[in-house]
C-alpha cells in the first residue's frame, strides 16, 4: 500500500487488522505489521466480543508502543436495530440500537485497559454517555484516545423522517442532547480527534430499503465546511490535524525551509453542498443539500500542488 502511494500528493498510514481476517476469533501478526509501517490494529466498524482476545492484544502491544483500535459496538444488544433507538425510530417504525450498546462495550474495554495498562483507540463514539466514561478514564491517567465522526456533529436522528438512506450510518445518528454533548466533548478535549468516516458505498446497495441498505455515507469533500457551521475555526483546525498526535505521525511544522504540508482554504463564505462539489466516484453523502460554511482550495504536500 505504501510503494503504491508514493509519488502520490497523499500520504498513506495503514492500519493493520487486529485479527486474522477481522474474524474475531485469532489474533493476527501485530508486530510484523508493526514493522512494515502499521500505525495501529483494528478490525474496521467490527466490535469484538472476545474480551480475553481484547485483552491479551492490548498486553501484547504494551512491549512495542502499538495501539489497538476498537470499535464500540455490542452486538447482541444491537440486535436487528438500523437507527438510533428513540422517539423518532418508533415513529418510523425501524428498529432501534440503544445507546447501551455502544456505552456496554466501552465500559468493558475501558475496564480491560486499566486492567493491561496498554493504549486503546475508541473510533466514532455517539452518545452523552460514551464522553463522559471516557473522561472519567483519562481523568484516571489510561491511555485512552477517541474520535467523532463529522456527522454526529452536524445532524441528529431527526434526517430520518424521510427514509433517506444517505442518513444511515454506523454507529447511527442520535439525538440533540448527544449531538451536544459530543461538541462539548471536543471543546474540553476529551475527544481526541474528528474524522470524515468517509465510506463510498455503490448506489445498489444505498437505493434500496432503509432496513437492507448497507451503512456509510462519504464525507471527506465535506468535512472542513460542515465542521465550520459548529465549530469555531482552531478547534476545527486542531481536530481535523490531531489525528498525528494519536497514530505517533510526526507533524511538519510551517516555517521557511521546512517541508511544505498544508492545506489552502478560506474561512469566510457560505455554500450549499451540491454533487458538484463530490470527486468521490460514490454520491451517497448525507450533506448533500446542508449550507456549509467556508471552502477548501487544494492542497500542497509531497511536492505536489492538488487544488479542487
Amino acid at each position: 500500500m505504501q510503494n503504491k502511494a508514493n509519488g502520490s500528493a497523499t500520504q498513506l498510514y495503514p492500519i493493520g487488522a487486529l485479527t486474522k481476517a477481522s474474524e474475531g476469533n485469532d489474533m493476527a501478526e501485530l508486530f510484523d505489521m508493526k514493522k512494515a509501517g502499521a500505525i495501529g490494529f483494528g478490525d474496521y466498524n467490527k466490535s469484538q466480543s472476545n474480551a480475553n482476545l481484547l485483552k491479551i492484544a492490548l498486553q501484547y502491544v504494551h512491549d512495542f508502543d502499538g495501539l489497538v483500535i476498537v470499535f464500540p459496538q455490542d452486538e447482541k444488544i444491537k440486535g436487528n436495530g438500523v437507527v438510533n433507538e428513540g422517539v423518532v425510530s418508533t415513529r418510523l417504525g425501524l428498529k432501534g440500537i440503544p445507546n447501551l450498546a455502544e456505552e456496554l462495550q466501552i465500559s468493558r474495554n475501558l475496564f480491560l485497559l486499566e486492567y493491561t495498562g496498554g493504549k486503546l483507540h475508541i473510533p466514532t463514539v455517539s452518545t452523552s454517555k460514551s464522553v463522559q466514561l471516557i473522561k472519567e478514564a483519562k481523568s484516571k491517567g489510561l491511555n485512552v484516545s477517541c474520535s467523532v465522526a463529522v456527522h454526529h456533529l452536524v445532524m441528529t436522528d431527526d434526517k430520518l423522517e424521510g427514509f433517506d438512506t444517505r442518513f444511515k450510518v454506523s454507529p447511527p445518528l442520535r439525538t440533540e442532547i448527544d449531538r451536544k454533548a459530543l461538541l462539548d466533548g471536543i471543546m474540553d478535549n476529551t475527544i481526541d480527534m474528528i474524522t470524515s468516516d468517509h465510506n463510498p458505498i455503490d448506489i445498489e446497495h444505498k437505493k434500496m430499503e432503509f432496513d437492507m441498505a448497507k451503512n456509510g455515507t462519504i464525507g471527506l469533500e465535506s468535512a472542513y465546511s460542515a465542521l465550520m457551521t459548529v465549530l469555531p475555526l482552531e478547534k476545527v483546525i486542531e481536530k481535523l490535524t490531531s489525528g498525528k498526535t494519536v497514530f505517533g505521525i510526526k507533524n511538519q511544522a510551517i516555517k521557511e525551509g521546512g517541508i511544505a504540508n498544508i492545506t489552502l482554504f478560506n474561512p469566510q463564505g457560505k455554500n450549499v453542498f451540491t454533487k458538484s462539489s463530490i470527486r468521490s466516484k460514490s454520491k451517497n453523502s448525507a450533506f448533500l443539500g446542508m449550507e456549509t460554511k467556508g471552502q477548501v482550495y487544494g492542497i500542497l504536500n509531497q511536492g505536489k500542488l492538488i487544488l479542487a
